[in-house]
């Protein structure tokens, strides 16, 4: 197993903690690491896991772990962990895993998962739609689809993803959630495999040419992974397409290196919206 035999890689920054007396990562944080991963690839599958465990009436439960050790990191050391999916059973998963610091493997392994009812833990054939879901990962398709529509298309959608992540994670009353304006916006909708939505956002109609793109949500077990950057650029698209000739946007605070890479500039002071740190940002188009 190489560096690029892994479609997906966890970067990971070994942390004090993790040394032991001998001044290298101890033996057994190393199934932490993998453990890290398989969450990761979640993430990268647009799996939030237990909304999808929950759908498909099953969990899964480890069955065996092994790990091959070859050399060892150390402090503050910056590592990769792979991680993929290398055969499905009837009712197992198995994953393969490693280790790399650069290209160098330092430790490699297996993981075994069984797929059973949550209640009973018996097992349980692995669903159609989870097989074809990590094969089609695994062959490099696309996990998610953004759909751009009106209000009455995706309202529905939006309005749980807003009231998710401005509710009830930020504390943001739920009578800002939607507004007179959504009827005539813009709005981006992403969906998995499964058809739940992991992120929106809404583009308003242009002032001047400038339109300003917002109510920007990703489910939080969904975020880095890159389907709110899906929404942000099926919005700009839009905007591009009936002729705009900038988007703003008002970012919250820890959003603005998102959007930054993204290619927004800084637009003007801070301000508090709704008791968050926001800063304004512009882009052309």
């Amino acid at each position: 197993m190489n560096r690029n035999d892994f479609r997906f890689l966890e970067p990971l920054r070994v942390r004090w903690a993790e040394v032991d007396m001998q001044k290298i990562v101890f033996n057994g944080h190393y199934l932490m690491y993998f453990d890290t991963a398989v969450a990761g690839y979640w993430r990268a599958l647009a799996m939030p896991y237990h909304e999808t465990m929950e759908a498909l009436g099953g969990d899964l439960f480890v069955r065996k772990a092994t790990l091959e050790y070859e050399a060892s990191a150390r402090y503050d050391e910056q590592l990769a962990v792979g991680v993929r999916c290398g055969r499905i059973g009837n009712s197992s998963l198995t994953f393969a895993a490693a280790v790399f610091r650069g290209e160098q493997r330092l430790v490699h392994g297996e993981l075994v998962y069984v797929h059973a009812d949550p209640a009973t833990q018996t097992s349980r054939p692995v669903p159609q739609v989870l097989r074809d879901w990590f094969n089609a990962f695994e062959a490099g398709e696309a996990m998610s689809t953004v759909t751009v529509g009106a209000w009455n298309m995706l309202g529905e959608e939006a309005r749980r993803l807003r009231r998710t992540v401005f509710h009830e994670e930020q504390g943001i009353v739920a009578d800002l959630m939607v507004d007179a304006a959504d009827e005539t916006a813009v709005h981006a909708v992403a969906r998995n495999r499964l058809g739940l939505a992991i992120a929106s956002g809404r583009l308003l109609p242009a002032r001047d040419g400038i339109s300003q793109i917002g109510r920007m949500a990703t489910l939080a077990s969904m975020r880095g992974a890159g389907f709110g950057r899906g929404v942000l650029e099926a919005l700009m698209a839009s905007a591009r397409q009936r002729g705009d000739r900038a988007v703003r946007l008002n970012a919250q605070a820890s959003a603005i290196g998102f959007y930054a890479r993204q290619g927004f500039q800084l637009d003007g002071d801070p301000f508090q919206e709704a008791g968050i740190p926001h800063q304004a940002m512009r882009k052309p188009l």
